[in-house]
Order: structure tokens, then sequence, then C-alpha cells
């Protein structure tokens, strides 16, 4: 319960707030997400690889990430080819089963529990799975329509992959920021977290859902919240990382599905109310999940 308290439930609570602005006043979220794309996300991300001394941990974890990805569309595939599915909803469980909310969710709910260091490699987790999920995440919702080139398109469109590259040139040529930069950086850095916890907030709210699969949503939370840390952990054993890694890779793996994968499914028509449905119930039942989990983990 203390865990619940002290780490889960400040996150829910700016969750909930963020839902209920939404659901009252309507408001108009591409505008507050542009915000927090293109301007708060890019410098946090700076902030973070600019001060943060690299090393093979990061190795560690971009090679865990891709082998998590895969092995998750694996076990999609090989469920669409036992149970019969079409490629689109094929499609739409690797949407909505792939991809965690490692940014708006498993960020703060890392810094709540791990404190800053934690939070940096949250931070390494979220540009790195942001990438991913724009590019394997637009491929399989948009295959047969634009496929790779619109993934490639979609990367280079992100603001936090240039972020990252700009830092880590500074990085590499030793080039120091005026304190007065530094400080403006870090002021609007500092809003990112709870800016983009609001906006999951504002997109739960704006999720219609409508016809239950449930056969397929239970697929879904199951794959997402069970089976995925599972991986993780399994993975995490093969490596010699950093303690405090390997529970945020865990901890990471064990969110429920990205929002924005609702957007591409809507966008290129893969599934979408489905996904919206594994998107929302995973949200709601990750409540349940997330405490234990932090708890096994110390």
């Amino acid at each position: 319960m203390k865990i619940f308290i002290q780490v889960v439930l400040p996150v829910l609570v700016i969750f909930a707030s963020g839902y209920g602005l939404q659901k009252w006043k309507k408001l108009d979220i591409r505008s507050i997400s542009t915000l927090s794309l293109y301007v708060a996300t890019p410098a946090m991300v700076f902030r973070t690889f600019y001060e943060t001394d690299l090393n093979i941990q990061y190795m560690n974890m971009v090679v865990f990430s891709f082998i998590l990805l895969f092995l998750l569309i694996f076990i999609n595939k090989i469920y669409s080819r036992l149970t019969k599915q079409s490629e689109s909803l094929e499609s739409g469980l690797i949407l909505s089963t792939v991809f965690m909310n490692s940014g708006n969710y498993g960020a703060p709910i890392i810094l709540f529990a791990y404190g800053e260091m934690g939070f940096h490699y949250s931070v390494s987790i979220l540009v790195l799975h942001a990438i991913m999920m724009n590019f394997f995440g637009v491929y399989y919702a948009a295959r047969g329509q634009a496929g790779i080139k619109t993934a490639i398109k979609s990367v280079l469109e992100m603001p936090p992959t240039y972020a990252v590259i700009v830092a880590l040139l500074f990085q590499w040529f030793d080039i120091k920021l005026p304190e007065t930069a530094t400080s403006a950086i870090s002021l609007v850095a500092d809003v990112t977290i709870p800016v983009i916890m609001i906006v999951l907030g504002m997109q739960l709210a704006e999720i219609k859902l409508k016809q239950f699969k449930w056969d397929k949503i239970a697929y879904g939370v199951v794959v997402r919240l069970f089976v995925s840390p599972l991986l993780a952990a399994g993975i995490v054993y093969f490596f010699q990382m950093d303690p405090l890694l390997e529970k945020v890779l865990i901890v990471s793996a064990a969110m429920p599905s990205a929002a924005t994968t609702t957007l591409y499914a809507l966008q290129f028509d893969a599934e979408p109310e489905l996904v919206s449905s594994i998107t929302f119930i995973t949200t709601i039942f990750s409540i349940l999940t997330i405490t234990p989990l932090l708890y096994i983990l110390g």
C-alpha cells in the first residue's frame, strides 16, 4: 500500500486531472501535445543526453529493447497464424501489445520509484522506444499502403531525435553551454513530465469504446502487462547490467499500451477500435499490476 500511495497514486491523480479536464472543457489536445513534442520533450531529452555519461549500460538498453521488440512481434505473429487472424487485425494486435507507454506513464512512475538516476535511464528509454515506435509502429500500421518510406519519414520528423544528436555532438566535442542557456533549457525540461502526463489523461478521455472484442482484449492485456515484463526479466538475466537499469527496463516493459498507437491505427485503419480498447483497458488494469511489480523488484 505504501508503494501505491507514494509512487502510483500521484501519477494516477495527474492522469485523472487531464481526463477530467478534457471531459469538461473539450480542449484541443493537438496543440498541447505539439507544445510537448516540439518544445518541452526536446529540452528534457537534450538535458538528459548532454549531462549523462553514456556507457555500456546504454548499449545494453538498446540491445535489450530490440530483443524484446522482436520477441513480442514474433508472439503476435504466432498467435495470429494459430487463430487465423487477418493482416489488419495482426497489425492492430502488434500496435497495442508491442509498444508500451514508457513516456507518459513509465517515466513518471520510474521518477517516483527510483529517483533521478532511474529517471535518466527512463528518458533514454523514452527516446529509444519513441524512435522504434515511429518506425516499426508506422510500418505495421501502414504496411501495404506506405510502409518503410513513411516509417523513416516519421522518425525524421521527431524533434527529440535531433535533440539527441545535438546533445551527443556537444558531448563528443566537449562544447560547454553558458549557464544562462542550461538554466533556460532546464526550466522548460522541468515541465515536460507533468505536461505529458496530463496529455495522456486527455488522450484517454478521447478514446471512444464502441465494440469490445473481449477475446482479443484479454490477449492484449496478458501480453502487454504480464508476458512483456516476464520476457524483460528473462532478457536482463543474460546481461551484465546496473541493477537499477534492470529494474527500470522491467518496469518499462510492464507499462500499458502506448496511446500514440491509437493515432497510427486510426490513420492507417489498422483496427482502431481494438487498439483503442486495449490501450484503455491495459491502462486501467495496470493500476493493479504496477504496484506489486514495484514491490517485487524492490
